[in-house]
């Protein structure tokens, strides 16, 4: 194995954005070898963290490339403080803005995995809002959970978990990623209404690519088919892998991110 150069070891030595209430966002990132391609940026899923298996792959792919690359971990998760159970989807998603804003220069493929595909087309429009769609080149959705919170939460919730989610303010759902259920709090299911976008037409102001599983048992494939009759205006194209399921980490399934990645640029 050769010997990390400098710049290697800075990229895998956190940093960290302080923001409000107590929140230190751990991040990494990988400078351009030049910025005459677009960045990428990692958004990971919920109770996921910035050094998963895509993740990883995205910066090797990143740095094959000479592109820059960010991920960072979200409040509660990886190497972020706060606590998992005090997160929300407005909290996260603001936290995505500030890394993206404070870390990032120029145009950036934002690249979101179930939870984060929703929160990069929340960022897609958030950037809209502030005049800053020069910031965006492109997303590349990976079995994106958008509305998660209330379509494949909330509304699969038994009246058991409903009923303690109304009087004690949590439930328990039981995971196929952890030994351990996650708690998941009424603050996160309510707040999560505010930010809901399969109510109405979603702009992403950029090329989209959506890579699914059809055999997703968390992510219904036909969720990102409801997805794309959501999105007006703006190129979008899906990728259905038969026999892919909700992590998509098999190097087939990396080869087809990075080539998701391409097809986004192209239709620049």
């Amino acid at each position: 194995m050769q010997p990390q150069t400098g710049m290697e070891e800075e990229t895998l030595r956190p940093q960290f954005l302080a923001l409000g209430e107590g929140r230190r966002i751990a991040y990494l990132r990988r400078p351009a070898a030049t910025d005459a391609r677009p960045g990428l940026v990692w958004l990971g899923g919920f109770m996921s963290h910035m050094r998963s298996t895509k993740a990883e792959f995205l910066d090797e792919y990143a740095a094959h490339e000479g592109r820059a690359c960010l991920r960072f971990d979200y409040s509660g998760h990886g190497q972020s403080e706060g606590k998992f159970e005090a997160g929300t989807i407005g909290a996260w998603f603001e936290e995505a803005l500030a890394v993206i804003r404070a870390a990032t220069a120029g145009p950036q493929i934002l690249v979101g995995s179930s939870m984060g595909g929703w929160l990069a087309l929340l960022a897609a429009r958030g950037f809209a809002q502030s005049a800053e769609l020069a910031r965006l080149a492109g997303l590349v959705l990976i079995a994106p959970a958008v509305d998660m919170t209330e379509r494949l939460i909330f509304e699969k919730l038994s009246q058991a978990s409903r009923a303690a989610l109304a009087t004690e303010g949590c439930c328990l759902l039981a995971s196929a990623y952890s030994d351990s259920p996650y708690r998941i709090t009424r603050e996160l299911i309510e707040e999560g209404r505010r930010h809901l976008l399969l109510d109405s037409t979603i702009r992403s102001y950029c090329p989209v690519h959506i890579v699914h599983g059809m055999r997703d048992e968390d992510v219904p494939w036909q969720h990102a088919v409801t997805l794309v009759e959501h999105l007006a205006g703006d190129p979008a194209v899906l990728s259905l892998v038969k026999d892919g399921d909700h992590r998509l980490s098999r190097p087939s399934d990396l080869a087809l991110i990075a080539q998701a990645i391409e097809t986004v640029v192209e239709r620049q």
